[in-house]
């Protein structure tokens, strides 16, 4: 564990501790300016400072060790973030409940001096809050120390018998996170591997673990024998370094298993996803209640970027609808504001055969001349087609609005697995075909993990990997980082 990781969990309790102190003052002094209540004019009651002191210390001292109790403590410089927030959501709100109910029936009994229900109120959602700010400014102070090199990364070794164009993908997704620095590779013969030093023995990895030079090991392929996997394994352990490697499909799909019983035979089902049952009912009505929201909120900006397209290019429609592949390969329009001129907009959706459509012809002519993209999807380099305002609606998602309108159908979801055009999916491998399944998207696992930057590929892998790994956790996850990646582009 380096000093840095210690550092910046250790400094939350102090620091909770403070906020929570602090907030039933700042709870007072908001009480006395107002109550807050829409459409009551509550009598103002307050707390002298010494009573208010008493409170404000215990309880804080009380919830600290509720959250030590629970974990929240453990130094993990690794964990979710979006969880260690729920989490603090959860506790918050458990500990109102017991301090709400606690604080009347131990009067006259601990103490004396009531305190008003309102600041017990305010408080609750102010050290509920900062609480979480702080969280989000240590994180992000950690990742910018990390970034410019300011404290020291966790120093990686890799367990690999591929060639580094084989792994690129891997080690450049390492690279991004800031967290490591790659230094080593270890197996029997050595392969191209840029700017990382070949290790061949487990004599090497002992030795390096001993002058306490390493961190962290991931295992990614060898060709070494069981035996000495198991002995690189037990070194880790001894030694503390974190040993962790990369699954292959069956290991991340085995994880969503159930038994039961043919008869009297009992059988192993392997899910395509966890997603089943009352969680599906439970996930489209969330769709359908962020869809009604969603809409409410964005429809002025989708009133203005209608009339700019109007203007830009008076043809009709507005909205325009493309045809997609969706679950067990049915088809589906898809709703997007139109940025691209109506002549050249493929019609496969407006009862155009794809025979007699010029602009599918088109497209196709510019895919091969002008596409940066490998694989069955394409992107056109300085399209042709495009209106003035495509670059403006494209760059931060303005065009995707509407498909508010396909999750109300119920022909997509809000966080799915991207759609596809069919003669993009005609191209799929038949590991790919599995994206078929379950509904698209509106944002989805590989929108916040590269977007464009990824190849088809890499997509179909984050794509395969949330079909199998599910939660509602993990959707609120991307949703999030979602409107990270959009505010990082208004940035710009």
């Amino acid at each position: 564990m380096k000093k840095y990781e210690i550092i910046f969990w250790a400094i939350k309790v102090p620091l909770d501790f403070i906020i929570i102190f602090f907030a039933f003052f700042i709870s007072r002094q908001i009480r006395l300016i107002h109550d807050f209540v829409p459409g009551l004019n509550l009598p103002v009651q307050t707390i002298d400072t010494q009573s208010l002191s008493l409170f404000a210390f215990f309880w804080a001292t009380l919830y600290i060790t509720v959250l030590a109790l629970h974990g929240m403590y453990l130094i993990k410089i690794f964990n979710s973030k979006i969880k260690e927030f729920l989490e603090i959501l959860r506790y918050s709100f458990y500990f109102f409940i017991f301090f709400s109910v606690a604080i009347y029936l131990w009067k006259w009994i601990i103490y004396e001096t009531e305190i008003p229900r309102l600041i017990i109120l305010f408080t609750f959602i102010i050290w509920t809050t900062f609480i979480i700010l702080e969280r989000i400014f240590l994180n992000n102070m950690l990742y910018l120390f990390l970034k410019k090199w300011i404290i020291s990364k966790r120093k990686l070794i890799i367990v690999c018998n591929k060639k580094s164009s084989e792994i690129i993908d891997i080690i450049n997704d390492i690279k991004e996170s800031n967290i490591y620095n790659i230094l080593w590779y270890i197996n029997k013969k050595e392969v191209e591997a840029n700017n990382l030093e070949y290790l061949w023995k487990i004599k090497d990895i002992h030795k390096i673990f001993e002058a306490k030079k390493c961190d962290e090991i991931l295992y990614i392929d060898s060709d070494f024998d069981k035996k000495d996997l198991v002995k690189l394994w037990e070194l880790s352990r001894i030694y503390a370094v974190r040993y962790r490697y990369i699954t292959n499909s069956f290991d991340i799909t085995k994880t969503n298993t159930t038994l039961s019983l043919i008869n009297k035979i009992p059988v192993i089902e392997i899910k395509n996803t966890s997603l089943d049952n009352w969680w599906k009912i439970l996930k489209r009505l969330f769709d359908i209640s962020s869809g009604v929201l969603w809409i409410v909120i964005f429809s002025p900006l989708m009133l203005i970027t209608a009339i700019l397209i109007k203007i830009e290019d008076p043809s009709w429609p507005v909205l325009y609808k493309n045809r997609r592949l969706w679950e067990k390969w049915n088809q589906f329009n898809l709703y997007k504001f139109r940025y691209i001129k109506w002549e050249f907009c493929i019609k496969d959706a407006y009862w155009v055969h794809e025979d007699k459509d010029k602009a599918l012809k088109y497209e196709q002519e510019l895919i091969e001349k002008h596409s940066s993209r490998k694989g069955p999807l394409y992107k056109i380099k300085n399209d042709p087609r495009k209106t003035k305002i495509w670059t403006f609606i494209e760059k931060y998602s303005i065009d995707e609005i509407p498909q508010f309108f396909n999750i109300l159908i119920w022909n997509m979801s809000l966080v799915w697995p991207r759609p596809h055009q069919k003669r993009e999916v005609e191209k799929y491998s038949i590991e790919q075909k599995r994206l078929l399944t379950i509904k698209p998207w509106i944002t989805w696992m590989a929108q916040v993990n590269g977007r464009e930057e990824n190849d088809f590929k890499k997509e179909a892998e984050l794509d395969i990997f949330y079909i199998e790994n599910w939660s509602f956790l993990l959707d609120l996850k991307i949703i999030l980082k979602t409107f990270s990646v959009i505010a990082g582009r208004i940035k710009k």
